[in-house]
């Protein structure tokens, strides 16, 4: 038989879903405060539209992997987030 996947379960197995408080001590950039601000500015940055920001119930995730592609597309943005 052959084993029945969803997408989600291919996307989970390539990503690391980071706590924003404990993200300094696994990154270097960004600080903490400078990732809160981006939260903050999520729809303006483009966060949402790489899917940067998990929420589960009170937690705040970053998709590391997510966090990463979003940042090289900022490469050359002038309009882009400077932090």
């Amino acid at each position: 038989m052959y084993k029945r996947t969803n997408r989600m379960e291919n996307n989970m197995e390539n990503t690391r879903l980071i706590p924003v408080n404990e993200w300094q001590g696994i990154n270097v950039w960004p600080s903490t405060a400078a990732l809160r601000f981006m939260i903050v500015k999520a729809d303006e940055n483009g966060f949402d539209e790489f899917g940067v920001v998990k929420r589960i119930r009170r937690r705040v995730l970053i998709d590391e992997s997510a966090f990463f592609r979003w940042a090289e597309a900022q490469q050359g943005n002038e309009g882009g987030m400077a932090v």
